[in-house]
């Protein structure tokens, strides 16, 4: 299955299971019924910027659009098993490398921005969540709200979802980082 097909079966499986019509998860999103259905029927590949719509519609974490449900809890999860979705539109690259553990578990998560590259997600309407940011290659500022950090590598910047974020790549190269995401 592509990452596409992944999403798609996801997207239309969450807002099944939360009884949600396109037109409300349009409304809850700010993503258009047009480009939801899309997306279900694997006619469009989304951006970073709209899968963190959708799962801020949907109140899910964006990792719940790009993995499968995974009902054993592995010890060693290969690379090749590690889901990686690329943003067709800014290059964004990101790896699935660890999925949520049960209630209370981290979920771990790779990610590469070209240079030049920004995202934004809007606030988060779901069930609150922290982050850690700990950024490994390149620079990197984060608005955060109101809030704005440059990071280097090896900083490490710890914040939630409960403000707008924009990521944006500082320097003549992109970045990569690690995010831990950790429940409420």
């Amino acid at each position: 299955m592509t990452i596409d097909a992944l999403i798609a079966s996801r997207l239309l499986a969450l807002r099944q299971a939360k009884g949600l019509t396109l037109a409300e998860l349009a409304e809850a999103s700010g993503v258009s019924k047009a480009m939801i259905s899309k997306v279900e029927r694997v006619e469009s590949s989304p951006t970073a910027t709209i899968l963190g719509r959708l799962a801020a519609g949907l109140g899910v974490p964006l990792a719940q659009l790009l993995t499968e449900d995974q009902e054993a809890k592995r010890r060693l999860r290969k690379k090749a098993e590690q889901e990686v979705w690329r943003d067709p539109e800014a290059g964004y690259l990101r790896r699935q490398v660890a999925e949520r553990g049960g209630e209370g578990g981290a979920e771990m998560v790779e990610v590469e921005l070209p240079r030049s590259t920004r995202v934004a997600y809007p606030k988060w309407t779901g069930r609150p969540y922290r982050q850690r940011l700990w950024l490994v290659e390149g620079g990197l500022r984060i608005d955060y709200g109101a809030e704005t950090f440059e990071l280097e590598p090896g900083d490490c910047l710890d914040f939630g979802v409960d403000r707008p974020l924009v990521f944006k790549t500082l320097g003549r190269s992109g970045c990569r980082y690690l995010l831990v995401i950790n429940p409420g």
